[in-house]
């Protein structure tokens, strides 16, 4: 059995570049991006606590505005995420993709007679 990975001979390596520094960023982006996007939700409750004037429509509100901030900017990081592992994935080293022997002749085999063109 041989190995299904076998690299290109001879093809250059790209180096890194900023696809690395944004994969190593991402973690601290989003835990801090969800925190400062919590915070507004947890303020509104925090007056609501202390008797200040916030409805509970209010607090409602800026509760599913908050949420679906974080859920956005999850989906974007996830997003940035797929884009730089793509990335990095592309700058590796080359394939030998489908290594088999063609059964294939030099010029085109004749179609025969009565065949359609």
């Amino acid at each position: 059995m041989s190995y299904p990975f076998n690299k290109l001979e001879g093809f250059p390596r790209t180096p890194a570049g900023e696809e690395r520094r944004v994969l190593r960023l991402l973690p601290r982006i989003l835990i801090v991006g969800s925190l400062l996007l919590g915070l507004p939700s947890m303020v509104a409750r925090l007056f609501d606590a202390v008797g200040g004037a916030a409805s509970a429509t209010l607090v409602t509100t800026v509760d599913i505005y908050s949420i679906s901030l974080v859920v956005l900017h999850w989906t974007v990081v996830l997003t940035v995420a797929i884009a730089a592992f793509i990335v990095m994935v592309m700058k590796g080293p080359a394939y030998v993709a489908d290594a088999y022997p063609l059964d294939d002749a030099d010029a085109p085999q004749d179609p025969g007679p009565g065949a359609q063109r």
